[in-house]
């Protein structure tokens, strides 16, 4: 069933990044925004050195500016949320465009949204090369439970099918008239929202009989392991070790 289902986010694509084993860019991704967390916020030049290797990695991929810009726009509520922290932190203050703002709470935005900005790109050139059964298979040969990435594939699959069944019945409601736009409308949404949860329960509940009657005991089949020589390994976790050296040599530690 959801072997076949590719996300919105995978690019087709066949790059280097596209026929690298699953469970490495699993464990590179992982280890590359350690190293950025571990990063020192005034380190400029190590989050431009982060930078610089997830926009190689997207030319490598041919991912696309478009394509990550528009995958970058979940990012907007938290930049917004982290804008405002200059105008509420204490310590020392500074005049930025005739407003006071705290020297501290810039270094708090900063240091959010350059992290959060590098750490979503990570996420997108990932999901981006490695289609979603792909990363699932990655998972279960890192050894993560069956019933986590079973769960993590149903909730993949079966977003998409309320998503879509929310559309129709939103616009079986436009069509009898239903103005989101208005405040007094907000009763029939509320009860199309409940009508929507009662479907989706109701069709959770088919699905599992379904796979019941078929012999499912509670986790998925183990899925054959994809195998990574020593020199695929070494190639592929040079990124993180690379992005390391840079944040050690920031912390001073080198």
């Amino acid at each position: 069933m959801a072997g076949a289902h590719v996300h919105a986010l995978y690019r087709h694509g066949d790059s280097l990044l596209h026929g690298l084993p699953p469970h490495t860019k699993i464990v590179a991704a992982f280890a590359f925004v350690l190293a950025v967390v571990a990063t020192p916020r005034t380190a400029w030049w190590a989050f431009a050195a982060h930078a610089a290797v997830l926009i190689s990695l997207g030319a490598v991929a041919r991912l696309g500016w478009r394509f990550v810009a528009s995958r970058m726009a979940v990012e907007i509520p938290f930049v917004l949320v982290a804008l405002t922290l200059p105008f509420f932190g204490g310590g020392e203050t500074r005049e930025l465009l005739g407003v006071q703002v705290s020297v501290e709470g810039l270094w708090d935005m900063w240091n959010i949204v350059a992290k959060a900005t590098l750490g979503l790109l990570t996420s997108i050139v990932l999901a981006a090369t490695t289609p979603i059964p792909e990363l699932l298979r990655g998972l279960g040969t890192l050894r993560v439970p069956r019933v986590i990435t079973a769960i993590a594939g149903f909730m993949v699959r079966y977003l998409d099918v309320v998503l879509g069944e929310f559309r129709r019945m939103s616009i079986a409601m436009r069509s009898r008239g239903h103005d989101p736009s208005w405040i007094g409308q907000i009763k029939p949404f509320g009860r199309g929202i409940g009508r929507l949860f009662v479907r989706s329960y109701e069709r959770g509940e088919r699905v599992y009989l379904a796979m019941a009657s078929r012999g499912f005991t509670g986790t998925m089949p183990a899925a054959a392991s994809d195998q990574a020589g020593a020199a695929t390994w070494a190639a592929v976790l040079a990124i993180p070790a690379g992005a390391w050296v840079v944040t050690l040599a920031a912390l001073g530690t080198l």
